[in-house]
């Protein structure tokens, strides 16, 4: 909620900050963990409109989370990205203490399409998408070949690629799930690590759903909270997460773009050529990490941190990431699950979610706007998984619970789990091609429930 005197302070720094222009209207567009985005409307003496973005942190947070950095490090970071012929949006007024509006800055006002699943299918952009991943590659050796001054180089935080995966897997650990394939995920990473490089400015969320593209092609590149010093590979690596190519599976970059193309571009650039290696390791970090972080959104519902009906959904979302994994890592064919037959007598749980869902669905998301129509999908998409949770679950778990058995002998299924889990944390010799086996089917079982239509669900 914002403050009741917002507008007021907000006048008062456009006075201030734009000369000659004067505060029309507010918009809050987004409201994140710990950053608020605003769309800005002023207008001049004479009567002339224009459009401003506010990014600041959320009230009353004094500290960022560990590796993003506060919005004046941010403004800092587009400027030197402008100077260094990278698309961003410029800088126009930092926020200080006096304005009481808390930390942030006034951007220009940017046209251009944001939304990934837009940008890699409108066809608007058809003729253009073939030259994005060349133009995102050269913005990215733009932004590792930034000479970051002392005093902005303090403020980020420098990490190594062993520091990251022990980090991300602690993480997981911590949430006390047992699920196999992100140790066995985190075991490859730390046997496959790439070789030591120079630590250089690396974005951190380079991917598509960050970037600003219109018919000129890419227009900004947007969200350089989590920037850091570390290898730049992580960011070439991230934007080919399978995540974020928006079911363009068949589109490494992006879901717009090959591999090659970005190399291209990168490598027209920089002086440093890419390693395909290391590349790699990158995407399977991002993977990874992803899955790991869809956990842990979960994790803010079930402690009352985040009580938000999206975030249980999203940590549903930790099976595609981890399926992303399966098949970079141990690609292979799998069954799909077959529904357990019901009671015919009477209905069935799986019968009555789907009466509400249908009801929800026909009766009530139509005549809702804004929020409130969001939302609605959203629950839509948890009584989904519900209902496809008691239609396949009997019978996955019970070829789940088989393969356990063949792979380490008797014992009941939550058993059974992690006794798997330690094993993999403790470098067990396993049969490997069991194991294999086993994560693939499993995996592959649960994103049937979560996520039937993720585009990794196919060999």
């Amino acid at each position: 909620m914002l403050e009741v005197d917002f507008e007021s302070k907000l006048s008062k720094f456009v006075e201030r900050s734009l000369s000659g222009m004067r505060l029309v209207s507010v918009q809050q567009l987004t409201s994140g963990a710990s950053q608020q985005t605003f769309k800005v409307s002023v207008k001049d003496s004479e009567a002339n409109e224009y459009h401003y973005a506010l990014r600041r942190a959320q009230p009353g947070l004094s500290a960022t989370s560990q590796g993003q950095v506060t919005p004046s490090t941010e403004a800092a970071l587009l400027g030197l990205a402008a100077d260094a012929n990278i698309p961003v949006p410029t800088v126009a007024a930092s926020l200080r203490p006096s304005d009481n509006l808390g930390e942030g800055y006034l951007m220009a006002w940017l046209e251009g399409e944001t939304l990934g699943q837009r940008i890699v299918k409108i066809p608007e952009l058809g003729k253009f998408r073939p030259t994005l991943a060349y133009q995102c590659g050269q913005a990215l050796a733009r932004i590792h070949a930034i000479d970051v001054p002392s005093a902005i180089k303090d403020s980020l935080s420098c990490v190594s690629p062993a520091s990251l995966v022990h980090a991300t897997w602690e993480t997981y650990i911590a949430l006390n799930t047992p699920q196999p394939m992100i140790d066995f995920t985190a075991q490859w990473l730390l046997h496959n690590l790439p070789p030591d490089v120079d630590a250089r400015l690396v974005h951190g969320d380079f991917r598509n759903g960050n970037l600003m593209v219109s018919k000129a092609g890419l227009e900004a590149v947007l969200d350089w909270e989590l920037c850091h010093m570390g290898d730049p590979t992580r960011d070439l690596g991230w934007l080919c997460v399978n995540s974020w190519r928006f079911g363009v599976r068949e589109l490494p970059v992006g879901g717009f773009g090959e591999i090659d193309e970005v190399i291209a571009g990168y490598e027209s650039v920089s002086w440093a050529p890419v390693d395909k290696a290391a590349l790699q390791f990158w995407e399977v970090f991002g993977s990874f990490w992803w899955s790991v972080t869809t956990l842990g959104m979960a994790e803010t519902w079930r402690t009352g941190e985040t009580p938000s009906l999206e975030r249980p959904v999203i940590g549903r979302r930790s099976t595609e990431a981890q399926m992303d994994c399966v098949h970079l890592l141990i690609p292979g064919a799998f069954s799909r699950a077959v529904p357990a037959t019901t009671d015919a007598n009477l209905p069935s749980a799986t019968e009555l979610i789907s009466s509400v869902r249908q009801h929800l669905k026909s009766s009530v998301l139509d005549n809702l706007t804004g929020p409130d129509h969001f939302f609605c999908r959203v629950a839509l998409n948890s009584l989904s998984i519900a209902e496809r949770e008691l239609q396949l679950s009997p019978t996955l778990e019970r070829d789940e619970h088989h393969r356990l058995t063949e792979l380490l002998g008797d014992g009941d299924l939550a058993a059974l789990r992690w006794h798997l889990v330690r094993a993999l944390r403790q470098g067990e010799a396993l049969p490997q091609a069991l194991v294999e086996e086993h994560l693939r089917e499993t995996v592959a079982g649960r994103l049937q429930i979560d996520q039937p239509f993720y585009s990794a669900l196919t060999p």
